[in-house]
């Protein structure tokens, strides 16, 4: 049987990319998270890793499985999980992501009566994930053509789920699509949704709440919930990269 090997991603900078995200002005991403439930991650690959990361698509050698989103009444367009081993560049970012994430993952859950916490390494999570049955990894590459769209949604796959990921936007605007724009719902309690447009750059990220995320009111902390998705591409082609902390089933 053939063993698996991890497609080799270039980093553009010589620097490591945990030391990139570990540069990240964090103080100011985790008060946008709490204050918006999103926050914008400037500049977190290079045009060139963008490239490389795309360039993964067609061969489904790197992945695990593929969704055509229309036959499931997701939207229009298609995506693919990535298998095990990640592709360099993405198994360098989850657990970097993570390490700056949990602390704010923590915070919420205790301030929304949630007991359950997060351990400091992603490793440790992810074996808590697999012990659970959760096993299939959950990075995910998606590609839309004009015409398509994600519908609202939750990226919810089991038992143990992370309640922030973080999305990559792998393709410039204005250049390679238009259209196309990262959308965010907020539906609190006797309240009208609230939408939110997150402007993004090619290799900007923005990190987001899956499902619930705290928000402080007259009367204590209640929860608001929280969907993703993005509007119709008009023109060209998009791709994403989607960073997802807990594995499914």
């Amino acid at each position: 049987m053939a063993i698996a090997k991890r497609v080799p991603v270039a980093v553009d900078d010589a620097a490591d990319i945990s030391a990139r995200v570990d540069g990240l002005p964090w103080a100011e991403i985790t008060g946008e998270l709490d204050s918006q439930g999103s926050a914008v991650l400037k500049d977190l690959l290079t045009p060139g890793e963008c490239r490389a990361i795309t360039a993964l698509y067609p061969d489904d050698a790197n992945f695990r499985s593929r969704i055509v989103m229309g036959r499931h009444g997701f939207g229009r367009g298609e995506y693919k999980y990535f298998s095990y081993p990640l592709p360099d560049l993405i198994a360098q970012l989850r657990p970097a992501l993570y390490a700056h994430l949990h602390g704010v993952a923590n915070r919420w859950n205790e301030s929304m009566g949630i007991d359950i916490r997060y351990p400091a390494a992603h490793a440790a999570f992810l074996k808590r994930c697999h012990e659970a049955g959760q096993t299939r990894p959950t990075p995910l590459l998606l590609q839309y053509e004009a015409g398509d769209f994600n519908c609202l949604h939750q990226d919810l796959y089991g038992q143990h789920v992370f309640p922030l990921q973080v999305a990559i936007l792998l393709s410039e605007p204005g250049r390679d699509f238009t259209g196309g724009e990262f959308v965010l719902t907020e539906q609190r309690p006797r309240m009208q949704s609230r939408a939110e447009v997150v402007p993004l750059a090619q290799g900007d990220a923005v990190a987001f709440a899956v499902h619930h995320r705290p928000v402080q009111g007259t009367r204590g902390t209640y929860r608001v919930n929280l969907r993703h998705g993005v509007s119709r591409i008009r023109t060209g082609q998009r791709h994403t990269v989607g960073v997802i902390f807990h594995d499914a089933k």
